[in-house]
């Protein structure tokens, strides 16, 4: 009877992990900055949202399963005395989240609405603080809104004309 508890309790357990992991899947690149930044005590100093889904997810399953052993530990301490390790002190609880990142200056002021024509019909994005609306929906950056338009891959800031090409702008040399 105990162990049929333990195994339930067992599988419950995994069942929760499974359903944490899969969620990860939803959160927005911000959503998982703030579940890093809870996980592990520090903030994070990137935006990409894969690596930072995977290392949630490690954390995740590591408080879980438990961390390393002590033997392991030990052998990394006796193979790598030396190396550097990456380590900052947990931001206490209490201290205010820093911002993560900084606004890009090529981008205009919030509520500002950008426009442009591809193929024959006008598009109008509205600039928000964390983001941008297309036809009532929120959008992470301009390059997916140029995908989603266009169907291929763009750099945003060009497709809306936020920044120049620098190879043409720079006028071709005559041979001599």
């Amino acid at each position: 009877m105990h162990n049929q508890q333990n195994l339930k309790a067992d599988r419950k357990a995994l069942a929760t992990i499974a359903r944490q992991l899969a969620e990860l899947e939803k959160l927005s690149t911000g959503e998982l900055a703030a579940k890093y930044r809870e996980l592990f005590g520090v903030p994070t100093r990137t935006r990409n949202k894969d690596y930072l889904r995977k290392k949630v997810a490690w954390r995740i399953q590591e408080t879980a399963h438990g961390g390393l052993s002590e033997r392991a530990l030990a052998r990394i301490e006796e193979l790598a005395p030396l190396a550097p390790v990456r380590w900052r002190p947990a931001i206490p609880e209490d201290a205010p989240a820093p911002h993560l990142a900084t606004r890009d200056p090529r981008l205009p002021a919030p509520g500002t609405v950008l426009a442009r024509t591809y193929k024959g019909i006008e598009h109008r994005v509205t600039v928000l603080d964390d983001g941008f609306l297309y036809n009532g929906k929120r959008h992470n950056s301009l390059s997916e809104l140029a995908k989603l338009i266009t169907g291929t891959p763009w750099n945003g800031y060009t497709f809306w004309s936020l920044q120049r090409r620098t190879n043409s702008a720079t006028p071709k040399r005559a041979r001599a």
